[in-house]
Parts: structure tokens; sequence; C-alpha cells
């Protein structure tokens, strides 16, 4: 699948550029959804009610994705570090991210963690892990 209109997502360029870092040399692709298999597994093993707790497929992750920017803008990610093993052709990233809420202007920031399995340079399955008190408290704010 190619993507037709990477504006939808602006929201969360920071986000794709530090995954972009972090996958650096072991994944093959220019965006971050050039990274996955078309037949990935998404898992958000810590994440937030109402949210999936798993999608298969890149078109279903872009499609999740896609809506992003109407609740929340991303204005930075960091404080990245990498783990990975070779044998298991695993990736763990931690990093962080702030930005904003859309509606109200509440201050976001939180930290992530994700596991990512590849092969043949293409992510097969993701697990991702946040702090979801986070997201509800920056949500809740007015």
């Amino acid at each position: 699948m190619t993507m037709s209109n990477l504006q939808d997502f602006k929201a969360l360029d920071p986000f794709f550029q530090v995954i972009a870092k972090g996958l650096d040399g072991l994944v093959d692709g220019k965006h971050f959804f050039d990274f996955f298999a078309e037949d990935a597994v998404i898992e958000y093993v810590v994440t937030i009610p109402d949210y999936p707790r798993r999608i298969e497929g890149r078109a279903a992750l872009i499609e999740l994705y896609r809506g992003y920017g109407d609740t929340l803008y991303l204005d930075g990610a960091g404080d990245l570090s990498v783990h990975h093993d070779r044998e298991a052709s695993v990736a763990v990233l931690e990093y962080a991210a702030h930005g904003k809420v859309v509606a109200t202007g509440a201050k976001y920031e939180n930290r992530y963690i994700s596991v990512i399995g590849i092969k043949d340079r293409k992510i097969v399955w993701w697990r991702d892990y946040l702090d979801p008190y986070a997201v509800l408290q920056a949500l809740a704010a007015s």
C-alpha cells in the first residue's frame, strides 16, 4: 500500500522520526508505514480504554493512525534508547513524546516501550506499551 497523503499523519511526525532513528539499519523503507510487512500484527499491550488491543495488517495501522491529529498533536519525541537482539531479530525502543491535546491545548507527555519483531528487514510484529494515565490526564484537562 502506498501512502497517498502524508499530511494526514503530520501530527505524528516526531514519533515517526524517533522510530526511524531507533530502527536505522534494521528495516527498509522511507516512511514509518513502509517499515511494516503487509501482514504485520500490532498489539497495544498497555493502552487506554476503547483503543484496539490488536490490529492486523499495515493497512489497518495506517487507518488507525490517520485520525490521530484530530485528538493529539506531537511537538517532539526523543530520549531514545535502543536495545537489539540480532539473533532473535527483536528491537526494543524506549522513547518519550510530547505535544498537546488539539481541543484544549492541554500538555501531553508520555513514555513508551515498543518491542518489535523484524524479518527480512520488515516489521512483522509490534508490541506497544505506554502510560495510560498520562493520556487520560491530558485528555481530561480543561
